[in-house]
């Protein structure tokens, strides 16, 4: 949950830096449905049915990063872009190094007032965790406790720059790179030499 307020909190930051929200509609994203199904999948194995086989839990969790890795590639060329799969990038070694789950930092989720009940979770504290500074190992206390990693961090860093970027008022065009009329006489100012006297 917490995750979702942060992306609600990137896109407060556009309208108080005087840009137009309204711009994101003219923000043309391939293959949307894409990481909604990652998400939807992330929300069935930690939240809707988190019991049942490990294997297959931790299966589904490295598809869904397969399936942004997708959704990344196809839209590479926007703003911000490079630096979301980065922190993608970080998230997915540190998973994949670690047999599927996100290794935690036990002490930020004692921090972070952090309790997982039954069931997969898709960020652990393990006994030998392989890079464990790429994962979860920033708090975050309060009423939506959680843990975070420095690719989480970039993945925000690299969504501030697409909406800013996306809602960013279009730069004028200086007057004199204007085209000329069309209709207009060529070398309106230029003296026209005089006609020869007979």
């Amino acid at each position: 949950m917490i995750l979702i307020v942060l992306a609600g909190l990137c896109l407060l930051t556009v309208p108080l830096r005087g840009r137009d929200l309204r711009r994101l509609a003219d923000l043309r994203l391939r293959g949307l449905p894409v990481p909604v199904l990652a998400l939807a999948l992330q929300v069935a194995i930690t939240t809707v049915a988190p019991g049942g086989s490990h294997g297959l839990h931790t299966a589904i969790h490295l598809a869904t990063y397969a399936l942004i890795a997708v959704f990344l590639w196809l839209n590479r060329r926007l703003a911000g872009l490079p630096v979301i799969a980065l922190g993608a990038g970080c998230n997915a070694l540190a998973i994949v190094l670690n047999g599927g789950v996100m290794p935690a930092s036990a002490a930020a989720q004692r921090m972070a007032g952090l309790r997982l009940g039954p069931g997969f979770h898709n960020s652990v504290a393990l006994a030998h965790p392989a890079l464990l500074w790429l994962g979860d190992i920033i708090p975050w206390p309060g009423p939506m406790p959680n843990v975070l990693s420095v690719g989480d961090c970039l993945v925000y860093a690299g969504t501030l720059v697409l909406l800013h970027r996306a809602c960013a008022q279009p730069a004028a065009v200086p007057a004199a790179c204007a085209s000329p009329d069309v209709g207009g006489s060529p070398d309106a100012g230029a003296v026209q030499p005089s006609a020869a006297a007979v």
